[in-house]
């Protein structure tokens, strides 16, 4: 308790943190009683409502169909906060284990390892992702399992420079020479000591996926109409830039509310785990 009390203490010093630790799980709570708190059913079509400019009764204005882009916004959160979140839990599980094994053995498993790893960083990520759902076909899920994909490398580059430098610590020695099997090393000694670093890239590539989800939705390949998500709130709205500039507007500053708030969150997880800080 005291160590998880020094944490925030720490955490709670960086105010930009702060406050995307705020917009981030209001976002989240907000979604998840979207059936709750919306004003409008998300895909009740109103032809008579089409294109309304913001107002008392409909705050984000409605888009081409009448559909409330406020209640719509808040459902979309469950899609796009998901297939940022399955996506990391996808790359961050097989890179870090990748990682762990590659750093640890080295030699012959590390080249192996690394030289395939080297194969998916080539990709830029988005088109690592489109390559992907392409070959999986459209849909969410197969979206969390292409941006998941595209981060893989990523995870296992950071995870094996960390386990680089913790293996060369005494402690790893020490429960080496009293026959400590390599499971039961990596799991207690390394694994938990490359625990901060790959916790800080996590919040930032979430970021990135929610990004990579919203593009790829927006050229259609993610969620499928007429299903609620910014991505493709966004690829409706382009149509309307002038005529219902709020289609765009404000799916779009909800990204980047999000994704910003979990970049500040990574940054504060970054100063509250760095060694020179802690010494302060």
């Amino acid at each position: 308790m005291r160590g998880f009390a020094q944490f925030l203490g720490r955490y709670a010093r960086n105010k930009g943190a702060c406050m995307g630790f705020v917009v981030v799980l209001a976002m989240i709570l907000l979604s998840i009683a979207a059936s709750v708190v919306s004003p409008f059913d998300p895909n009740k079509i109103n032809p008579s409502h089409a294109l309304k400019g913001p107002s008392t009764t409909h705050p984000f204005g409605t888009d081409p169909l009448g559909r409330d882009t406020l209640s719509r916004i808040l459902h979309g959160g469950r899609i796009s906060l998901a297939v940022g979140g399955v996506a990391v839990l996808i790359s961050g599980s097989i890179g870090i284990f990748l990682g762990l094994i590659s750093g640890y053995f080295g030699g012959r498993c590390d080249a192996i390892v690394m030289r395939a790893v080297d194969v998916l960083l080539s990709f830029p990520s988005i088109l690592l992702a489109l390559l992907v759902v392409s070959i999986l076909g459209p849909g969410i899920f197969n979206v969390m399992i292409a941006v998941g994909i595209s981060g893989i490398g990523q995870f296992a580059r950071l995870a094996r420079a960390a386990v680089v430098q913790v293996k060369a610590n005494f402690y790893v020695e020490a429960a080496r020479a009293v026959g400590c099997p390599n499971p039961r090393i990596i799991l207690r000694h390394i694994l938990p000591n490359i625990f901060p670093p790959v916790l800080t890239f996590a919040t930032l590539r979430a970021a990135t996926s929610i990004i990579s989800a919203a593009s790829l939705s927006f050229l259609g390949l993610g969620a499928q109409p007429p299903a609620a998500e910014w991505g493709s709130m966004l690829s409706q709205g382009r149509n309307y830039f002038f005529s219902g500039w709020w289609v765009m507007l404000f799916p779009g500053l909800t990204i980047l509310a999000v994704t910003l708030s979990l970049n500040l969150i990574g940054d504060g997880l970054r100063e509250v785990y760095d060694p020179k800080r802690k010494r302060v």
